[in-house]
């Protein structure tokens, strides 16, 4: 067995599924290797009841080789006098605080699981909302009107804030319903975890009415809304209001249905444009870690279009990378090769949204959204939508299906409701014939998906 090393971590990359790199001392100690790609310090052993566990150590950033090996070797102690590691860290932490909670979960496989976007996400959150309201209270004496009272802080900004974090960079955390309702899901689903691990026995945001994400209903319903985005982009483009490449990646969001991390963080490896592919590997993709399979995303022309005019220096890079701004407001492309970060939408999506008129609340999520509505409008299965948008399970595609189905027979159901204003459905065939009829009745119904309803009576 190899001896874990700091460079036997950075050299243990991520696959497909979790593995493991076992030390040769002590017996158990080892290295759990996520598809996410984190990486942390677990201990395996083997109960006197015979039952085979795996204790967590901690993150490979939080702890050194030796500082981990060192308390595998206690636990291995603890085992060889007849004790459970696990047991003992869960009496340890009868009396530990929220924040100990939540520092508990981000270092647990559970959450070291998640696609690594969402865990970014998720310890966000933690960290901006629930940690400053709840990290001092006491984990098992946390009542349901204690969360209820953090979710309406968070809802009304108390933990908003906009700090400066360096030249020309800025900190801007926002609080509001959207912050709110995502948080109250997180603690819900830690204290779910506490209660699996056997670390507290209740859950005080299991029934906290959290309301729906509405944003997400939210889509693009017909032409004239499109219309008007494009429209708008190319405006706010010419005018410099939007640059070029924020203005492009909306248009591909759009076009591809795509998420926005895809687009944001897509890399010219991925790209192949004579093909008209973009390929995201399994460990590139939100869905990837459960699927182990590569996202394929289609381009159509105008997509190819659109990606191909992006200015590129390395074949390697983002084709949207970060820009830099310079003391008098001139804004450049990064200036070394592989640059971190990621370029930021969010204001520029708001003022999009605003000036071409699109439906109150929509996200970029939602233009991903109206692509799948409309592919559903327009007879596409859900296995064709599932394939499209690179959906994990054949039930998010259906809802779409759902809804197309749902918006076909209300549209037909006003037009009936028109008709029989016209006609009277009820009555004799002869009623009907004794009562005054034009020479034609014609009547056209326009829905919102511009299906028209035209009905001659002669």
């Amino acid at each position: 067995m190899p001896r874990i090393t700091k460079s036997l971590i950075a050299s243990s990359h991520p696959k497909p599924d979790r593995y493991y790199v076992w030390d040769e001392k002590p017996w158990g100690f080892g290295l759990s290797v996520f598809p996410s790609g984190r990486k942390s310090f677990v201990f395996q052993f083997r109960t006197t009841e015979g039952r085979t566990r795996r204790a967590t150590i901690g993150k490979v950033e939080s702890l050194s080789p030796d500082q981990a090996r060192e308390r595998a070797q206690e636990m291995s102690a603890t085992v060889r006098k007849g004790g459970d590691p696990l047991e003992e860290k869960k009496a340890a932490r009868a009396e530990l605080s929220v924040g100990e909670l939540f520092d508990a979960y981000l270092a647990s496989e559970t959450f070291m699981e998640k696609a690594r976007s969402t865990q970014d996400t998720d310890a966000g959150r933690i960290k901006n909302h629930l940690r400053p309201l709840l990290g001092k209270k006491l984990a098992r004496k946390l009542t349901t009107e204690q969360v209820k009272k953090a979710r309406r802080e968070i809802a009304a900004g108390k933990t908003a804030r906009d700090e400066k974090t360096g030249w020309r960079a800025r900190s801007i955390v926002r609080g509001g319903e959207g912050a709110a309702r995502q948080s109250m899901r997180i603690l819900a689903a830690i204290y779910s975890w506490a209660r699996t691990e056997g670390l507290l026995d209740h859950n005080p945001a299991r029934d906290i009415d959290n309301g729906g994400d509405g944003e997400r209903d939210v889509v693009m319903r017909n032409a004239d809304d499109y219309k008007r985005l494009f429209e708008t982009l190319d405006v706010m483009e010419h005018e410099g209001r939007v640059r070029a490449p924020v203005a492009d990646i909306f248009r591909l969001i759009a076009l591809t249905g795509s998420r926005r991390s895809e687009i944001i963080g897509l890399l010219w490896s991925e790209v192949d444009l004579q093909r008209g592919v973009i390929t995201k590997s399994p460990k590139r993709h939100k869905t990837g870690k459960k699927t182990a399979k590569p996202r394929i995303i289609g381009l159509p022309e105008l997509a190819r279009n659109i990606i191909a005019r992006q200015f590129s220096d390395n074949p390697d890079g983002l084709v949207f990378p970060p820009m830099r701004e310079d003391a008098a407001g001139r804004v450049y492309p990064p200036s070394r090769k592989g640059e971190a970060g990621s370029i930021n939408v969010n204001k520029d999506w708001r003022a999009v949204r605003a000036e071409a008129k699109l439906p109150e609340g929509i996200g970029l999520h939602g233009l991903r959204h109206s692509l799948a509505t409309h592919m559903a409008m327009q007879g596409a299965q859900a296995a064709e939508i599932m394939a499209a948008l690179g959906h994990r399970k054949l039930s998010t595609s259906q809802r779409y299906i759902h809804y197309a189905e749902d918006a076909r027979a209300a549209l037909a159901e006003r037009a009936a409701a028109f008709i029989s204003n016209v006609i009277p459905i009820n009555g004799s065939r002869q009623a009907r014939a004794e009562k005054e009829r034009p020479n034609e009745a014609s009547v056209e119904y326009e829905g919102e998906d511009d299906d028209r309803l035209h009905l001659a009576v002669r």
